[in-house]
């Protein structure tokens, strides 16, 4: 057989973008009649006319002539679809590549399946209009904008055969995440790296206004990627037959220049950063559509965003239009009789896996390999005794986090805004480095700790960094993201999306493999901002996590190092959770041995009889406590009044596993009612000091029985530069409020109590004079042990 001309090869790929824009179109108006075989009526459209399809025809151009470089190329290759709306492209594609009739045997390559395809599109139970999880071979759902480009590069790191073609729409290009993730190719390593080739795509249009980049000068757009560090190349025009011709060779050079910079430092060994190719694609909104409809204007107008024409079923003039725009895609030259794709456009989908709708890595956990991990007892502190030895928990826990890293240099990265050292995690850089393909500079040396393969990540944006992280788990790497805990805000939304791509995954998606979970570590906490002040303290990002659905979402406080050594390890091993852990970052009092420590996390809730004087009877009051400051105030109080009233009898329990407080109709890691009660009893007060917001506890455990004497202290937003006691004082957290707390509600104590309380408040008042003449708590707070 004669090898095709170019001209031929261009007008197979216009005929495959007509197919593909075909099936876009048909997803948003047609329920039936899919091949107009007979001409249009009201009852072959949709009932619902929901969606948006102003991306559709630009998404489907950049797919075809991807495909072309795959096919030419044997390349690995995926695609991530930016614009929010844009799961028409991907649908059709993947519906035409037979990918989707292989996941979903129902909707068959022929008329019958067609129907079923485009019945389900934005219908209740059916297909979202973004590219949720039952898409085949997405990785970004796309339903809320700004972060497809921070999920390409994240998916090429230590994938280095992989290209992730990126469309960018120029709406998403307006938000804070897409502008930071335009930086990400100062971090891409042409070694180990894959490459990722970003589309901005300029149809100039959001859903009612202009777009910002599509309105500044063409010097102005094409500097502003410059100095972002890409090599641009633009491809504009409306006809097609010309476009091709354009995007083809386009596409080529961009391939070339990625071939060029990868060829030429994995020749040599050493990465050396280079411009990365881009193209700027402008088309008209619409592009295809009707040109005008009763004056007004569509195809290159904003009215080409949502549904263009919404009466068809009512007005004929209007059906007659809809039935034109259908009929200029030439659908009898596309299909056969029976609906099927004709056999010279099906031989043009590459074969098996390089399909980019069935590409592997767009279901990574296929990939996934567990990390090879070492035994985190191997790392704890030694406690011969609870309540008198201090480390750095987390620091303890870089050193176990070190050698992970060291075991899985190829899987396993750590992100950071910044922080890694502050959040003392720095063992990591005994064995790898922070990823940098910037300039450096002699004094870099000393300190900076910069490496073009450093496995560690730090960028001041949370947003690209969380993207990176969400992107290379979902191709099968592993990771975690460490960060201050009152801007883990900033990727509320982020985190959000992900748990929602989580849940629907595991519960709807049965061909999706499960995933590495999401580790996110809250440090530099809210009881520690002796310096930062107010601004720093916010632990609300728990319960933004806790308003997710329950099979996807975990969130532990561990008290000490080797519990949170436990709580790392049992994180890392997991999939397809959102983790979130909380640990300070300075010393902190030690409690449990490596083997209690363990056991502590194992069981998510614990009575610490070492701490407790309830014995052989029940207890006067019920002192329990979540998070490592609040953990050593509660013990403190517990002291005092076990130095004060002797015959007072105190059960002290410490919760790890935040969502055992629920009851397990709730979570599947609640306790149950039986167990709840024997701990906290049925009838007695309980002071629970929580690391976060207090209505955070109640929110969890108002259905337990003795939710009527649970009474919780937390972080009321009342702080500014405080010393440790003054904030908890502040918030009354402390140990004389809690100690005062314990004796209003045991109305046994009687008179003994009354004087106890007027010392504890001599002793408020005592402390927050000497922190406000001196600067600092006194040793009898900073120094103070377990003393039992």
């Amino acid at each position: 057989m004669a090898p095709r001309t170019e001209e031929q090869e261009l007008q197979e790929m216009d005929a495959w973008w007509r197919a593909a824009n075909y099936l876009s179109l048909g997803m948003l108006y047609l329920k039936d009649n899919p091949l107009l075989r007979s001409p249009l009526s009201p009852e072959h459209l949709k009932k619902r006319l929901l969606g948006h399809w102003g991306s559709d025809p630009g998404q489907n151009f950049v797919w075809v002539h991807a495909n072309r470089l795959i096919r030419r190329h044997d390349l690995n290759m995926i695609y991530i679809s930016g614009p929010g709306h844009g799961a028409p492209a991907t649908l059709s594609n993947a519906y035409l590549e037979g990918t989707y009739t292989e996941v979903y045997p129902d909707r068959t390559e022929d008329t019958r399946g067609l129907k079923n395809f485009f019945r389900q599109f934005s219908f209740p139970g059916g297909l979202g209009s973004h590219c949720t999880p039952e898409t085949p071979g997405s990785i970004n759902e796309g339903g809320e904008l700004g972060y497809s480009l921070s999920h390409a590069y994240g998916a090429v790191f230590d994938h280095p055969d992989l290209i992730a073609v990126c469309v960018v729409g120029d709406g998403e290009a307006e938000t804070g995440p897409m502008a930071t993730s335009w930086h990400s190719n100062k971090f891409l390593n042409p070694v180990t790296d894959g490459a990722v080739l970003p589309v901005l795509h300029l149809n100039g249009y959001k859903i009612a206004n202009p777009t910002i980049l599509a309105r500044i000068s063409p010097e102005e757009l094409k500097s502003l990627f410059v100095g972002y560090g890409y090599k641009p190349v633009v491809v504009e025009g409306d006809d097609p037959a010309e476009m091709h011709r354009k995007m083809a060779r386009a596409m080529d050079a961009c391939l070339s220049d990625i071939r060029r910079i990868q060829r030429n430092a994995r020749a040599q060994g050493v990465p050396v950063r280079a411009p990365w190719p881009m193209i700027i694609l402008r088309t008209p909104k619409g592009w295809t559509a009707p040109k005008e409809m009763d004056g007004h204007r569509i195809e290159g107008f904003f009215r080409a965003h949502q549904v263009p024409i919404l009466d068809a079923a009512t007005n004929p003039a209007h059906l007659a239009l809809l039935e034109q725009w259908f009929r200029k895609y030439r659908p009898e030259e596309l299909f056969d009789e029976n609906g099927t794709l004709v056999p010279a456009l099906k031989a043009l989908a590459p074969k098996g896996n390089r399909r980019m709708s069935a590409n592997p890595l767009a279901n990574g956990g296929l990939l996934r390999k567990p990390l090879i991990m070492p035994d985190f007892r191997e790392y704890a502190v030694d406690v011969s005794n609870p309540g008198t030895v201090e480390a750095e928990n987390t620091f303890v826990l870089g050193t176990f986090l070190r050698d992970v890293m060291k075991q899985n240099p190829r899987n396993f990265r750590v992100f950071g805004p910044d922080e890694t050292a502050s959040n003392h995690l720095q063992a990591l850089y005994e064995v790898t480095k922070k990823a940098w393909m910037g300039e450096t500079r002699p004094e870099d040396a000393d300190g900076c700790q910069l490496a073009p393969d450093g496995h560690v990540m730090e960028m001041l944006s949370e947003h690209t960094l969380e993207g990176w992280l969400e992107g290379y788990l979902l191709t099968g790497g592993h990771g975690l993201l460490n960060t201050y805990e009152a801007f883990a805000h900033i990727i509320d939304s982020m985190v959000n999306q992900h748990a929602k791509w989580l849940e629907k995954a595991k519960t709807d998606v049965s061909w999706r493999a499960p995933v590495s979970s999401l580790n996110i570590l809250l440090s530099s906490t809210v009881w520690r901002q002796d310096h930062n002040g107010f601004t720093h303290q916010d632990p609300g990002f728990l319960d933004v996590v806790t308003n997710k659905r329950a099979s996807v979402v975990r969130i532990y406080l561990p008290p000490d190092a080797n519990t949170l050594l436990s709580v790392a390890d049992h994180c890392l091993r997991s999939t397809d959770y959102v983790n979130v852990i909380v640990a300070d970052k300075q010393p902190h009092l030690q409690y449990l041995d490596r083997d209690a420590a363990a056991r502590h996390a194992a069981k998510g809730i614990g009575l610490w009889e070492w701490a407790s004087n309830d014995q052989g009877e029940e207890p006067d009051a019920v002192m329990a406590c979540c998070g490592d400051v609040v953990t050593l105030e509660a013990l403190a109080a517990v002291a005092i009044l076990r130095e004060k009233i002797p015959d007072l009898r105190i059960r002290f329990v410490n919760v790890v596993d935040l969502f055992r407080l629920q009851p397990p109709s709730e979570h599947p890691h609640g306790l149950s009612d039986r167990d709840f009660d024997s701990l906290f009893t049925t009838d007695r007060p309980i002071i629970f000091n929580f690391h976060g917001y207090p209505w955070l506890i109640h929110k969890l455990a108002y259905r337990r029985t003795n939710h009527r004497n649970l009474h919780v202290r937390g972080y009321k937003e009342k702080g500014s530069i405080n010393t440790p006691l003054q904030l908890a004082i502040e918030n009354q957290i402390d140990r004389f409020s809690l100690a005062i707390d314990v004796i209003d509600r045991v109305p046994r104590v009687g008179v003994r109590g009354a004087h106890v309380k007027e010392w504890l408040k001599d002793q408020i008042l005592e402390h927050l004079l000497y922190a406000s003449r001196e600067g600092e708590d006194p040793p009898a707070i900073t120094r103070w042990k377990w003393p039992f």
